[in-house]
């Protein structure tokens, strides 16, 4: 990818919103939410579906979740990215982070221009093991 990726400030950010987060722990989700919990992370589900995950309030959309929230880890098809990065903008999140597998350029040119930091198709749980260990 031709820009820049904003790992270092996002993973020292603490309060994770996980978009698409699944409670089936064979989902990526899932184990990615539990991952960065273990981890010390406060963790954020975020899924209309359903009303707790992982112990956890698990909230429709971001703007329904009451706390402020720093990094919103999205785990959805490209197509819905774009909206999620809205949200994120209007909540007044500081970072997104666009899981493995996941193009979405508009999206995350819009976060940059609204001074969000971003990382596009990587994995927010294999990068804190790179440089944190477990």
């Amino acid at each position: 990818m031709a820009e820049s990726q904003d790992y270092e400030p996002m993973l020292e950010m603490q309060v994770v919103a996980v978009v698409g987060c699944s409670p089936d722990p064979a989902k990526p989700s899932c184990r990615v939410a539990s991952y960065l919990m273990e981890a010390g992370y406060r963790v954020i589900p975020v899924n209309p579906k359903f009303e707790e995950i992982l112990g956890e309030r698990c909230y429709p959309d971001l703007r329904a979740i009451p706390e402020p929230v720093e990094v919103v880890d999205i785990f959805r098809k490209a197509d819905q990215v774009l909206g999620v990065v809205q949200e994120a903008i209007a909540i007044k999140a500081k970072g997104v982070w666009i899981q493995d597998g996941i193009q979405a350029p508009e999206a995350a040119r819009l976060a940059r221009e609204h001074g969000l930091k971003v990382v596009v198709d990587d994995c927010i749980m294999r990068q804190h093991l790179s440089r944190f260990g477990r």
